[in-house]
């Protein structure tokens, strides 16, 4: 009976305290609604331990619940029910019943102006690409003609198929697509292709490098056309075709060491004089003088067979009655404006700083603007290709003329033997100075303290004494 009496308690008990949470639920005290359930909790846990210790009670009255008052009622029926100004409920996936037009008013302007970035990026890049291939199909008969490779694919085929019986056809199928012109070229930046060519007689390798414009990136376009009209030292941009041929000059061995060997054709001797010489347009003769550094050794001479626009850069007047030949002059007149440059050197394009860098390195370079025909420019960029076999053959110059172009080196590696004598001798006073003063602490660390003292005032009267007889010789 007492079991019963007080479960009926108890039961009494939590349906007080549920409806006092419901009504703090109602009037928003969720903090408090919290702390009473611990409360609770912490209560009937505790009831637990003390069961056993109640006292008999008589039946207790059911609990009636107190009633609502009117004036909770009415405060939570007047809680405003408009949602204006505010989300409605839905589900997690229908943003569309959560958004309007306004939340993405920033995006609206950023979008058309993201997307017509990408359009000029893709129309750049592919137009860049068109016009590199366009080039390199104008240029590939001339180099495949010249050179056994041309573009960075070996023309080989696999030893199965020239081993088979369709060998002839499997090699000429490797030498197509090692032909193909699309497959010659090298993307290395969006406004830069190269390409490469190799396997001819007296040239090493040539490499050619294309720069276009910045189509894809018009802020940097425009950047580049209006920085030349506020700073003089920036060149206006232009499309050009940079191309650099490297000379054998004898060194086949150490180049190419199976040239020449086994049952191929001897090779002759491809040696020829160490000079600088150049014919170069008027518009950039100012900045390749200040910009390389072997062109700063010749003199410049306007010459009456080249048009008015161009001038020669030569260290002697025999180098260019030699290398200024009809076939040039006329290939020259026919490119017009879009020749810049040919340059024929043996001298580095920076300026030397060590004796290593004024070991000569012959090479040929040609400069070209690019133009929409490619006829005028063929001309001149076939005699750049041909023009070693013409140094090799008629490159070999009198004593008297070559006095002058070995006396401006020997000048130079003069200066830097000097210089580089100097610092040697700098370091090695420096090293004596050092193993002097470690020879004299190393003394003073076995001295006592008066033989310090004496060898420091004597060391003092000698310094002394030296800068006594300084200042008498000075004066």
């Amino acid at each position: 009976m007492m079991g019963s009496h007080t479960t009926l308690v108890i039961d009494a008990c939590f349906h007080v305290i549920s409806y006092l949470l419901a009504v703090g639920a109602i009037k928003g005290g969720l903090s408090k609604v919290l702390l009473t359930a611990k409360s609770w909790n912490l209560a009937q846990s505790q009831h637990a331990d003390t069961i056993a210790d109640f006292a008999d009670y008589a039946g207790a009255p059911e609990p009636t619940p107190a009633a609502i008052s009117s004036f909770t009622t009415g405060a939570a029926q007047a809680v405003p029910t408009s949602t204006l100004g505010q989300r409605p409920y839905t589900a997690w996936y229908r943003v569309w019943e959560r958004t309007t037009k306004e939340d993405f008013k920033l995006e609206m302007y950023i979008l058309p102006f993201l997307l017509a970035i990408i359009v000029v990026h893709v129309w750049g890049t592919k137009r860049n690409r068109s016009k590199a291939k366009t080039w390199m199909r104008a240029h590939a008969p001339v180099l495949l003609q010249e050179f056994a490779q041309v573009g960075y694919t070996v023309p080989l085929a696999s030893a199965e198929d020239l081993a088979g019986p369709a060998a002839e056809l499997a090699a000429q199928q490797a030498l197509d697509k090692a032909s193909n012109p699309d497959t010659m070229l090298r993307e290395k930046k969006g406004d830069e292709f190269q390409t490469y060519a190799t396997g001819r007689q007296n040239v090493a390798f040539v490499d050619f490098k294309l720069t276009l414009a910045k189509r894809f990136n018009p802020f940097m376009r425009l950047g580049e056309h209006l920085i030349p009209l506020f700073i003089e030292s920036f060149p206006a941009p232009q499309e050009r075709l940079e191309a650099t041929a490297y000379v054998f000059d004898g060194q086949e061995s150490k180049v190419a060491p199976a040239y020449g060997k086994g049952d191929a054709k001897k090779v002759s001797n491809s040696t020829f004089d160490g000079f600088v010489f150049a014919v170069v347009h008027k518009d950039v003769m100012k900045r390749l003088r200040d910009d390389r550094y072997d062109l700063s050794l010749t003199a410049t001479r306007d010459h009456a067979k080249l048009p008015i626009w161009t001038t020669v850069m030569s260290e002697s007047a025999e180098v260019t009655d030699t290398l200024l030949t009809p076939e040039l002059i006329k290939a020259i007149n026919d490119a017009g404006d879009s020749f810049e440059a040919l340059v024929v050197s043996d001298q580095p394009m920076d300026q030397p700083k060590t004796l290593d860098d004024t070991k000569p390195r012959k090479r040929i370079n040609l400069s070209l603007k690019l133009t929409s025909d490619y006829a005028s420019t063929l001309p001149v960029f076939t005699y750049f290709l041909r023009l070693a076999d013409h140094l090799v053959s008629s490159a070999h110059f009198r004593p008297e003329a070559l006095r002058r172009i070995k006396q401006t080196r020997e000048e130079r590696i003069a200066k830097l033997r000097k210089a580089d004598d100097e610092e040697k001798a700098e370091e090695r006073k420096l090293a004596a100075d050092k193993l002097k003063k470690e020879q004299r602490d190393a003394k003073l660390g076995r001295l006592s303290a008066d033989e310090q003292r004496k060898f420091l005032e004597k060391e003092r009267e000698r310094n002394a004494k030296k800068g006594m007889k300084r200042s008498t010789v000075k004066a």
